[in-house]
């Protein structure tokens, strides 16, 4: 278990800005707030995964984990400027 939140966290930081790179338009935030997001983003899609398959664990790079993380990120990005105002600009 450790270690899959050990690898939510470091793949957060790729899932971050790919998941701005999805969302149209330019998003007014820094890089740590991208790689926080990411990285929750990251862990939401793998308890997601979890609960939906029940595989906790697998031998390489979950894809289907990553994108859900994805996913996930980009609708905490989507929330953020929201919550905040900041608009998305294209």
């Amino acid at each position: 278990m450790i270690g899959t939140v050990l690898a939510a966290l470091v793949a957060g930081a790729i899932v971050g800005p790919l998941a701005r790179l999805v969302l149209p338009g330019k998003q007014h935030m820094g890089v740590l707030l991208t790689v926080v997001l990411g990285a929750i983003g990251s862990l939401i899609g793998a308890f997601i995964y979890y609960k939906a398959t029940g595989v906790s664990d697998t031998k390489g790079i979950d894809w289907i984990s990553g994108l859900i993380g994805v996913v996930v990120a980009a609708a905490l990005i989507v929330g953020y400027g929201m919550i905040t105002g900041n608009r998305q600009t294209r």
